[in-house]
């Protein structure tokens, strides 16, 4: 009897998957891909107040392509308004979605009136715009659930009591180096050891326990969220924040290669959120270690990023690389 639903089990899977194959079959090769030529949409993410009577506009984007990291400088092509065009935004973008990004402080007087983020890429114009509406409001609950450590609409004790990560760059905050030469970077990550590692409410998925069994029952199961999912565990990234405003990012290498901060959703892509993806070991003296490299010269910012899978803190380094 159970081989029989099984049985069943399976064969229904295996058709589902070959109606999603059949149905990609009828798209266009671009429309099935979106690896490369794509534009950007900024997104405001929404506002918090701070101690002192000032707001965060916090922004992110999402980069329609699954491959192509595009460098747009600060100008005609990415800019803020009204105001200074320079509001501290990447000019190096990861693919697809990243989410609460950087942010912006405007002032407690800041009123009703909008601030725009406008980009161009590929050949197409996006823009975001910023209000203090009231159902743009952000806690560190909305964070978690937007990112997919929580369900949609959730939250728990644990997620109520976590707090963010804290990371230090160990060293100067400006660093020279010569193309081809490695550069160290050693940061300190701090964190109170919330969330727990794992799926927020799949209980078959302890990372601590998991075996193939498990695994195939996961695959299995039909999606039982709406929202985006995310693996809850502590990493370290860093990645370039902006690149050199003539030569772009070149080809910039850090060792090992770094936890994706984007949501990446495919199996063995080294993300929260794919399929398969742990955490990585925490250092003993809490101290990660990164050796970076660069192929062309000009200044460079790198950005460091601890997230426990709910909660994230960043921090930034510029980097002058000589001929």
């Amino acid at each position: 009897m159970f081989a029989r639903a099984l049985t069943k089990r399976v064969t229904a899977g295996a058709v589902a998957v070959l109606g999603v194959v059949m149905v990609l079959a009828t798209l266009p090769a671009q429309a099935q891909t979106y690896f490369r030529g794509q534009h950007i949409e900024p997104a405001y993410e929404g506002w918090e107040q701070n101690p002192d009577g000032s707001y965060n506009f916090i922004f992110g984007y999402h980069n329609e392509n699954w491959e192509e990291e595009l460098d747009i400088q600060i100008g005609e092509n990415n800019f803020f308004s009204p105001g200074e065009a320079d509001r501290g935004q990447p000019t190096h973008f990861l693919p697809r979605r990243n989410r609460f990004t950087f942010k912006v402080q405007v002032p407690a007087d800041w009123g009703d009136k909008e601030l725009a983020w406008t980009i161009t890429a590929n050949g197409e114009t996006r823009t975001a715009y910023a209000t203090l509406a009231k159902d743009y409001v952000i806690d560190s609950v909305v964070i978690a659930s937007e990112t997919g450590s929580l369900g949609a609409g959730t939250s728990t004790p644990e997620s109520r009591a976590n707090t963010p990560p804290v990371v230090s760059v160990i060293g100067d905050t400006v660093r020279n180096v010569r193309v081809g030469e490695p550069l160290l970077l050693r940061t300190e990550v701090k964190d109170d050891g919330l969330p727990k590692q794992g799926i927020a409410g799949a209980s078959f998925y302890d990372l601590s326990t998991r075996t193939a069994t498990s695994e195939i029952r996961r695959f299995m199961r039909a999606p039982s969220r709406i929202t985006v999912g995310k693996v809850n565990g502590l990493y370290l990234s860093w990645n370039v924040y902006r690149g050199d405003e003539e030569s772009g990012d070149g080809n910039v290498e850090f060792y090992p290669p770094q936890v994706k901060p984007w949501e990446d959703t495919r199996a063995s892509a080294n993300s929260p959120w794919g399929a398969y993806w742990t955490p990585p070991p925490y250092p003993e003296d809490g101290i990660y270690e990164t050796s970076v490299t660069f192929d062309k010269p000009g200044q460079y910012i790198l950005w460091a990023r601890a997230d426990d899978g709910g909660l994230y803190h960043d921090q930034y380094i510029t980097v002058n690389v000589n001929p």
